[in-house]
């Protein structure tokens, strides 16, 4: 019997190919973080013998998501308590 398609690795692999590209097209490091859940997902379920069940698999990839989200937020947003200015229109 074949697996379910949520265990399948490359589904998930390019779930997280669309939700990069889709990161691409609506920038905001909302959709990135989803993506690196997807793919670290994805290449969980490669390993032999990882098969959890759907609500397993769920929770796994949210976790994820959100601690790829959080790591992001950290890394590139400013400094506390600073606010982005900017000098110039983009029409000059």
């Amino acid at each position: 019997m074949a697996d379910p398609f949520w265990l399948t690795w490359w589904i998930w692999l390019a779930a997280a190919l669309a939700l990069g590209i889709l990161e691409i097209v609506l920038p905001g490091f909302i959709f990135l973080g989803f993506a690196i859940g997807a793919a670290i997902t994805g290449l969980m379920l490669v390993i032999p013998g990882m098969a959890p069940s759907l609500p397993v698999l769920l929770l796994i990839f949210a976790a994820l998501s959100l601690s790829a989200w959080l790591v992001l937020r950290r890394v590139y947003s400013l400094p506390h308590g600073q606010v982005k200015i900017f000098r110039h229109d983009i029409n000059d």
